[in-house]
């Protein structure tokens, strides 16, 4: 596979080893040659590394095994999912989940990545819809600028709102930067 042709996500053999992909930005720098950057995860042992890879440079990508799985509950530190189709359960470190607790609440779907019978990463969805908890009173008439005040949800997750939204309402927010997208 062409390296202008992987994705978030996706799971890499680079040096005999498995790596799955971070993040991944396609530059071009003035006069330079087209590169992409990517950040990759080794899945031995969980070291995050930036790597430079020429634009169609051949990289073998290796099949990940994509579960839906609902997210249960945590405890000690241990996150416990079970899998929807063999009822399973299986315990995840804070590691694997990563910011998931900030933006998916308990018995809530979301696809967790398998390679070689483990698992190796969750995989969230682009946005979700969360409640907000406690955000100040918006001041009447302020609308002339582009204004946000701050919000917590039922999740914990701090995020600016505009001032119109009002504690219990429903938003829908990014999981890329936890901005907020628009009321649900």
């Amino acid at each position: 596979m062409k390296s202008t042709d992987l994705r978030a996500n996706m799971g890499i053999k680079l040096d005999s080893k498995l790596y799955l992909i971070t993040k991944l930005e396609h530059r071009t720098p003035g006069n330079l040659r087209a590169f992409i950057q990517v950040t990759i995860r080794d899945l031995n042992n969980g070291t995050i590394i930036e790597k430079r890879l020429r634009s169609g440079e051949e990289v073998e990508q290796v099949d990940l095994d994509r579960r839906p799985m609902e997210y249960l509950f945590e405890q000690g530190g241990k996150y416990t999912f079970m899998d929807l189709e063999s009822y399973e359960q299986v315990e995840l470190s804070k590691d694997f989940v990563g910011d998931l607790p900030l933006y998916v609440l308990p018995n809530n779907q979301v696809v967790v990545l398998w390679c070689d019978g483990k698992p190796i990463s969750v995989e969230m969805p682009l946005t979700v819809t969360l409640t907000v908890t406690d955000t100040p009173p918006g001041i009447k008439g302020a609308t002339a600028t582009n204004q946000l005040k701050e919000a917590t949800c039922e999740t914990g997750l701090k995020t600016r709102v505009p001032p119109f939204i009002t504690t219990g309402e429903k938003i829908i927010v990014s999981t890329e930067d936890g901005a907020y997208r628009e009321r649900a």
